[in-house]
């Protein structure tokens, strides 16, 4: 029996809102899986910097953050970070588009922050 306008409208109606969840589910998904791969990334890192300088594990909080800003701030670290980050645009393979968002805000808020704005 062929179903009715009303009838079709509803079904239609149904699958929108199934979709529309899915759509927050994944994107809930997404979000998760950011936050692990950021925190995968930011232990990494830290260990990486403890290993190459255990002069800083015993600093406070404050004092490891004035460091890194003091460090950071010389021209010699900034040309070193643009060779790296030109050499990483050269030859690393695109990434894709939901994580290139996230390391375009990291980028800018360090550079907002050597330079004494962020």
């Amino acid at each position: 029996m062929a179903k009715t306008k009303t009838e079709r409208i509803a079904e239609i109606q149904t699958q929108i809102a199934q979709l529309e969840k899915r759509q927050k589910e994944l994107e809930r998904a997404q979000k998760v899986q950011e936050r692990k791969d950021r925190t995968k990334r930011l232990c990494k890192r830290a260990g990486l910097l403890e290993s190459l300088l255990p002069d800083t594990i015993p600093l406070t909080d404050e004092h490891f953050k004035a460091f890194l800003e003091k460090t950071m701030l010389t021209d010699f670290a900034r040309r070193i970070l643009a060779d790296y980050t030109k050499l990483n645009a050269t030859t690393a393979a695109p990434e894709p588009a939901d994580t290139a968002q996230g390391g375009g805000k990291a980028i800018a808020r360090t550079r907002g922050t050597a330079q004494g704005t962020g």
